[in-house]
């Protein structure tokens, strides 16, 4: 029929698929639940808010909304299924609890530098042995890590503001937003304002998975 449109999902589905692709993916094996960060479950509340008073007079406002709020779970995703279990008897690895000061000081402190002499004191050790426990624990260098980390504060800011990227680089930590440019290009294939446009305009869900 000219001019048909197929009606979106009713809210309720769209929030009860969001979950189930959390607690349903295989990395996720090792769950017993997904903790959203209080901000994070924010921002979702006021997408979803926000496509629910549109979802009859403006779907493709209503599209874009759920685009965003999907996006910001597959970042929510990758964080939590790269996050590491510790064994705390296991040779050569850091703690749980060293592990999870470490985690805790370098989201704290993304915005500026972090010398990896502050992470061995964090954790109560050498620099030599830490950055050996560091990797046989995260799978990882501490650099690695850390630019890892920044590239993911820049995601969630770039779906969660209107922030421009040369702002949400130096919140990140970069020297400036060729910084983060390069990087993110490196990680992802495609620029941090593709990426941003791709997913805040409404991208194809195909589209959209290939570079979270």
């Amino acid at each position: 029929m000219p001019g048909w449109r197929r009606p979106l999902a009713p809210l309720w589905i769209v929030e009860r698929e969001m979950t189930i692709v959390l607690k349903t993916n295989p990395a996720n094996s090792g769950l017993d639940d997904i903790a959203l960060v209080p901000d994070l479950a924010d921002s979702l509340a006021q997408l979803l808010e926000c496509a629910r008073r549109e979802i009859d007079d403006n779907q493709e406002g209503a599209k874009a909304s759920i685009a965003r709020a999907t996006a910001l779970l597959r970042v929510e995703l990758e964080r939590t299924t790269t996050a590491v279990t510790q064994d705390e008897a296991a040779p050569g690895r850091l703690a749980g609890w060293q592990a999870k000061r470490v985690r805790t000081f370098v989201d704290d402190h993304l915005d500026g530098t972090i010398h990896i002499t502050d992470l061995a004191k964090v954790a109560r050790r050498s620099t030599a042995y830490f950055c050996r426990a560091f990797k046989r624990t995260f799978g990882e260098t501490p650099h690695v890590y850390i630019v890892r980390r920044r590239l993911h504060r820049g995601r969630r800011l770039m779906l969660t503001t209107d922030l421009a990227l040369s702002e949400i680089a130096l919140s990140c930590g970069f020297t400036d937003q060729a910084h983060l440019c390069r990087l993110f290009r490196q990680t992802h294939g495609q620029s941090p304002a593709a990426w941003r446009r791709e997913r805040r305009d409404g991208a194809p869900p195909a589209v959209a998975a290939q570079a979270v």
